[in-house]
């Protein structure tokens, strides 16, 4: 039995923050705003994965407060890892993820090997089971406008 989800996360850019996506580092003057690293592209993909196993959502399981709260600053790439264990507990394993960041700038294209092999690694997968692209929305809305960054993902998993 194949399961499909989708997740979708969105920030806004911040000053004095890295800009992490996909577990990379990217540089640039400004980072995204939110209560972990802000790592949309780890947070869609971890969406996606939780919807696939019909596990509720990223707040759900990774709350910003509370008694159960994730650390401020806590790295994305970890609680994808933690995701895939709770995937596996489940009873499942990834067949795959297709994600799309959604920025105007940075330029995106000379990381995005290096993102599909830190989400490759954080998922336990072959990077065949990965792929990450990028776009702009040539100028709309607040992506184009360059005031925050957006990701959608894709995953399927397979009943073990």
């Amino acid at each position: 039995m194949t399961r499909s989800g989708i997740g979708y996360d969105a920030h806004p850019l911040a000053p004095d923050r890295p800009l992490i996506l996909g577990g990379v580092a990217i540089p640039y003057g400004r980072g995204l705003q939110g209560h972990s690293d802000g790592d949309v592209l780890a947070h869609a993909v971890i969406d996606a994965l939780l919807g696939a196993a019909a596990l509720g959502d990223i707040g759900a399981h990774f709350p910003a407060d509370g008694p159960n709260a994730v650390p401020e600053g806590a790295s994305s790439i970890a609680l994808l890892e933690r995701t895939m264990a709770l995937v596996r507990e489940a009873g499942y394993r990834l067949e795959n993820v297709d994600a799309t960041i959604i920025a105007q700038r940075p330029t995106l294209a000379p990381s995005l090997p290096a993102m599909r092999a830190a989400l490759a690694r954080a998922l336990g997968a072959d990077e065949g089971r990965v792929n990450v692209k990028a776009t702009t929305e040539d100028g709309l809305g607040y992506t184009g406008a360059s005031a925050g960054i957006a990701a959608i993902a894709a995953a399927a998993i397979e009943r073990v």
